[in-house]
C-alpha cells in the first residue's frame, strides 16, 4: 500500500500558496501522492490549484479527490484534466464523484437519476482522456468532438463510489475508486468484491482502491475524537456515509477517525492495507504543533516500511 496525503483541510484557506507549501513537504518526507478536494459551493479550484503545485513540486503524484461532476459537462472536464496533465509531465489523476444532494442543491442542480448520470459521464470523459475524441448519445449526455491533440499518456480516474451501483460503474469505466469515511470492514466485505468483480467482468485491470481517513498520533484520543465529531458530524447526515457508518457498524465520523498512540495508529493503517485499500492518504487531523509532528514522523515511518 502506497501512502500519501490528503490536504482537504487546506481549501477553506483557499490560499494557494498553503497548498504549494503543503505539498512540497510531503513530497520532501518521501509521499507517494498528494490529493485535493473541491467544494461545490467552496470557490477554490482543485485542478488549476495542483496544476500551480506541480509547476513547484516535482515527482509526487497529484490527483483530485474528488472533483463534482454534476457542474462541470465531462468535455469540459477532460479538457481541464488533460492541460493539468500536459502541464505536470503525466502525474495528474482525476478524482471525481457525484457529491450529495444537499450540496447540489445549493447549486439550483437537481440530483436526478445519479448512477445514470454517473455512467453516462463515464461514457464521455474516459474516450477524451485516453484517445482526444468521442462519439455517445445518451439519454443524459450527447458529444461528439475531437481535441487538439490526442493525449500523451491517458489520464488515470478514480471514482467515488460507495453503493454496489456506483461501485459496479466504476469497476467497468474507470481506473478505480476513492474513498472516505469507509472502515476496512467495509472496505474489505464491500468495497473491493464488488468493484473488482465490476472489473474482471469488463476485462479491465485490477482497480486502485485510494482510502482517506483522518489520523493522529496524541495520548489525548477522546479530545480529538470529541473535536472530529463535532466539526465533521454533517458527514454522519449524508445518506451514502451513513449506510458505510452502518456496514462498517460505528455511529460516525470520530469512530472512524485513526487515533491514539503511534502503535494504534500504525495497527489502523496496517487494517486497512489488509482489507484492500492499494493508496492511503490520510488527513493529518491534529490539534497542535505537537500531534502535528508526531502524526507526521509515525506516517513517515510507515514509508520507509513500505
Amino acid at each position: 500500500m502506497r501512502l500519501g496525503i490528503n490536504g482537504t483541510g487546506l481549501v477553506q484557506q483557499a490560499s494557494v500558496q498553503a497548498v504549494i507549501d503543503h505539498a512540497r513537504q510531503s513530497a520532501e518526507d518521501g509521499f507517494a501522492h498528494y490529493w485535493l478536494a473541491e467544494h461545490p459551493t467552496g470557490g477554490f479550484d482543485a485542478i488549476t490549484v495542483l496544476a500551480l503545485v506541480g509547476a513547484q513540486v516535482p515527482d509526487i503524484e497529484l490527483g483530485t479527490a474528488i472533483v463534482p461532476t454534476f457542474r462541470r459537462h465531462p468535455m469540459a472536464l477532460a479538457g481541464q484534466a488533460l492541460t493539468a496533465a500536459n502541464s505536470l509531465g503525466g502525474r495528474f489523476t482525476l478524482g471525481i464523484g457525484l457529491s450529495h444532494e444537499p450540496m447540489m442543491a445549493q447549486l439550483g442542480i437537481a440530483f436526478d437519476r445519479p448512477i445514470r448520470h454517473l455512467r453516462e459521464y463515464l461514457n464521455v470523459l474516459m474516450p477524451l482522456l485516453s484517445d482526444g475524441e468521442v462519439d455517445f448519445s445518451g439519454e443524459l449526455f450527447r458529444s461528439s468532438g475531437r481535441f487538439f491533440q490526442p493525449p500523451e499518456k491517458p489520464v488515470e480516474v478514480l471514482v467515488a463510489a460507495l453503493g454496489p451501483q456506483a461501485l459496479a460503474v466504476a469497476g467497468r469505466l474507470a481506473q478505480g475508486t476513492t474513498l472516505a469515511w469507509v472502515g476496512p470492514k467495509t472496505v474489505k466485505e464491500h468495497i473491493v468484491p464488488t468493484i473488482s468483480d465490476a472489473a474482471a467482468a469488463a476485462g479491465a485491470s485490477a482497480p486502485r482502491i485510494l482510502a482517506t481517513l483522518p489520523v493522529c498520533v496524541t495520548s489525548e484520543p477522546s479530545k480529538v475524537r470529541e473535536s472530529i465529531g463535532r466539526g465533521l458530524s454533517m458527514y454522519g447526515k449524508l445518506p451514502s456515509y451513513r449506510a458505510m457508518f452502518e456496514r462498517e457498524g460505528v455511529e460516525g465520523p470520530a469512530d472512524l477517525a485513526i487515533v491514539g498512540s503511534a502503535a494504534e495508529v500504525e495497527d489502523g493503517i496496517a487494517a486497512l492495507a489488509v482489507a484492500g485499500v492499494t493508496d492511503f492518504a490520510p488527513s493529518e487531523y491534529c490539534l497542535g504543533t505537537e500531534q502535528r509532528l508526531d502524526t507526521r514522523a509515525v506516517l513517515k515511518t510507515l514509508i520507509q516500511k513500505e
